[in-house]
């Protein structure tokens, strides 16, 4: 707060509504550069890559600040690989996971020769197998091992169990290797894992490392060596009360595992830059008090769950703060943040104490990862525009969706 008004680094959050209007993403370049730079620190004496995984703020400029701080980049799609290139970056500083690449996707990234494919099943590298020969490139693999540890974290976002749809059985992965080892168009380069997102505690990290490094050494008496160890992401962060991961600690389990290997550690932190980074403003269209016992009161804005889905989806907690600090004798309510969508699971929070009058501008705190890349257009409504903060100032990343923009791909096909 600077006299009683919430900024983002120097610029008023204020000022960035009344010229970009609401709801509006905003996003803070110094604070994804801290979180880089305590991250860089906290792995050093490791030989390490940090991959940026896009799937978490794919927006362009988002991408080029990561990329200007020196990270390469984990993708899971075609989409979020064209975004990498057209943001400035390399291609060969790609890591291309996901479970479900399709021929077109495999096509382009062999094309831009992307740094590593983590191959996801039999099937998968028998198709990028026969693609690669068809392009004449030979395609940098690893297998993305599914090492059944729980990461104790939200169902949804829990990959590392074998009933999780993603990787597979480390008791299937040698022959996998063997069969890259041999095909003169795959190169093995890596061994890879990700178990999960929101991770608070080491002892996943380490049990689903001792994994690999088990697996490593087993390719090792085979004759087939590996670059590289690719632990994936999900390191945890502070929404509410919770201890963000001590990544301090997580980078001294690194570095006692690997003690002694060759091999470079890939790390994939998506969330960890950016969440804490961004907020969303909102503004407060409606006020609906309670009248009688047992109802509640609902502070209607014009954010919804097709602008956040995380509270819907996750039944996430983001903080709410007032843009403007109340006066000392505005009087406090319990209050359901909710959304104008025709939906009850509409919501942005429940039971958040908060003197608030119609047209109060609130910050939805916690809101840089996993907010406008899930956002749609249910109820045909615009997704929200973003802003970029910086040392400079401020300014749109991306323009705020009206309904042509919507209309546009869309014909009404009468016959003739």
């Amino acid at each position: 707060m600077v006299n009683g008004v919430m900024h983002a680094g120097t610029v008023s959050l204020t000022a960035i509504a009344e010229a970009v209007g609401t709801p509006s993403y905003v996003y803070s370049a110094p604070d994804i550069a801290t979180q880089f730079q305590q991250l860089t620190t906290d792995l050093k004496g490791l030989n390490h890559r940090i991959c940026y995984a896009v799937k978490a703020n794919s927006n362009l400029s988002v991408l080029r600040s990561i990329a200007e701080l020196g990270a390469s980049f984990d993708i899971v799609s075609g989409g979020e690989l064209q975004r990498v290139v057209s943001s400035g970056a390399d291609p060969r500083s790609v890591v291309f996971s996901g479970v479900g690449k399709t021929t077109e996707e495999i096509d382009f990234a062999l094309k831009l020769e992307v740094g590593c494919f983590n191959v996801e099943s039999t099937s998968e590298l028998t198709r990028l197998g026969v693609r690669a020969a068809l392009f004449d490139r030979v395609a940098p693999v690893a297998v993305r091992v599914n090492p059944d540890v729980d990461a104790e974290t939200h169902p949804y976002i829990s990959t590392g169990l074998k009933e999780n749809k993603f990787g597979v059985p480390s008791t299937d992965a040698l022959a996998l290797y063997m069969t890259a080892q041999t095909h003169p168009n795959l190169r093995v380069s890596g061994v890879a894992c990700h178990i999960g997102s929101q991770i608070l505690s080491i002892e996943p990290f380490s049990d689903a490392l001792d994994g690999l490094l088990r697996l490593v050494d087993e390719l090792d008496a085979k004759g087939i060596g590996v670059a590289h160890v690719d632990v994936g992401g999900g390191l945890g962060v502070a929404y509410q009360d919770e201890t963000a991961l001590d990544t301090a600690a997580y980078g001294a389990m690194l570095r006692s595992k690997m003690a002694g290997r060759s091999q470079t550690i890939v790390i994939e932190p998506g969330r960890y830059l950016v969440a804490n980074a961004g907020l969303l403003l909102t503004r407060v269209e409606y006020l609906k008090p309670a009248k009688a016992p047992g109802c509640k009161s609902f502070a209607v804005v014009d954010a919804a769950m097709n602008d956040l889905l995380r509270p819907s989806l996750y039944q996430a907690w983001h903080a709410v703060e007032r843009v403007i600090e109340a006066s000392n004798d505005a009087a406090a309510c319990v209050w359901d943040i909710v959304g104008p969508v025709c939906e009850s699971g509409d919501f942005i929070a429940h039971e958040r104490t908060l003197s608030l009058a119609e047209g109060d501008l609130l910050a939805i705190r916690s809101a840089g990862a996993y907010g406008m890349v899930q956002s749609s257009n249910y109820n045909s409504r615009g997704r929200a525009a973003e802003v970029l903060v910086d040392d400079e100032g401020f300014r749109v990343v991306r323009s705020r969706e009206n309904i042509n923009d919507q209309m546009d791909l869309e014909q009404i096909g009468l016959r003739p």
